[in-house]
């Protein structure tokens, strides 16, 4: 299935060369806000490795895996990588806005909580909003407020703009705290939320005492009471990405963050992320990034 990157989406997006491609633009991850205007008449279907959080003006409809859902009147529609999908348009009127950020973005301060955890972005949950008059005027009017702060000279301009996202988020919760669908959900679908939520119920690290149980694709499928197999086929199916890519991934996250943020030895960061070894952290730090953790720590301003 069709991943699409960032920098892909900024080559076939039409206002993708007036806001030139950069990775970091906000220092630590990217963020960008659109006007919804020249919009094609369908999405390719798939999956992003970003999220992208649109207000809807204008009739279409939101593909899913499984279903497909009918937008007639304003809504808010949640993407991520997690949910693949694709939006075909009806109406030739089509007007709202866009953000699309990266997770670096929303979680650029000490153990934030996952995006990937937020209700709206999940596999098991609703993606779409549909909203009243004020709730159109509030969310219109933020989003306004980010089209203007991206055009500003303001120097942190970018806290400013995850606050308002902020605020997207939470007025979203506020409209419709999100149900589980538990009876549209698909087994596979059920397995990879259970076994995220508890691969993330695991960080922050918080103290050199503590230490990761969970480390291993097998140890969560115990700890799922399923077949390990049956349990990386469902990951891979929902996410693209294999179990132990996303345990890895998430280690790693915490490693960057306790080599930034605490004074720990190496020895006790390996500890706590499941090493038995110093060593072996080192080992797997380096095949990550190319560089060993205290070169690393060392480079950190």
């Amino acid at each position: 299935m069709l991943t699409e990157t960032l920098q892909e989406f900024y080559q076939r997006h039409p206002d993708g060369t007036n806001n030139p491609f950069s990775m970091n633009n906000a220092g630590q991850g990217h963020f960008n806000v659109f006007l919804r205007r020249g919009c094609v008449k369908r999405s390719p279907f798939g999956r992003r490795d970003f999220y992208k959080i649109a207000l809807v003006i204008g009739t279409g409809i939101m593909h899913y895996t499984d279903n497909q859902v009918i937008i007639d009147r304003p809504a808010l529609v949640f993407s991520g990588p997690l949910v693949p999908s694709s939006w075909e348009q009806n109406s030739v009127e089509q007007t709202g806005w866009f953000c699309l950020f990266t997770e670096a973005f929303i979680e650029s301060h000490e153990h934030q909580h996952a995006i990937r955890n937020f209700p709206l972005f999940r596999p098991d949950t609703n993606h779409i909003l549909f909203l009243d008059d004020a709730q159109l005027a509030f969310l219109s009017a933020v989003l306004n407020k980010m089209m203007q702060e991206m055009d500003s000279d303001y120097p942190n301009k970018y806290d400013l703009l995850r606050s308002y996202l902020q605020i997207m988020l939470h007025e979203a919760l506020k409209i419709q705290p999100p149900q589980t669908a538990e009876k549209n959900m698909s087994g596979a679908a059920r397995i990879t939320s259970l076994f995220l939520e508890h691969l993330e119920r695991q960080f922050p690290i918080d103290s050199p005492g503590q230490y990761l149980k969970l480390k291993t694709a097998n140890d969560f499928a115990q700890n799922l009471a399923v077949h390990v197999n049956h349990l990386n086929r469902s990951v891979k199916e929902i996410t693209g990405k294999t179990t132990t890519h996303h345990i890895s991934e998430r280690i790693l996250k915490e490693a960057h963050a306790l080599l930034k943020h605490t004074d720990w030895t190496i020895a006790q960061i390996a500890n706590g992320l499941g090493f038995e070894e110093p060593a072996y952290f080192t080992n797997f730090f380096k095949k990550h990034t190319g560089a060993a953790p205290g070169v690393s720590r060392a480079l950190i301003v």
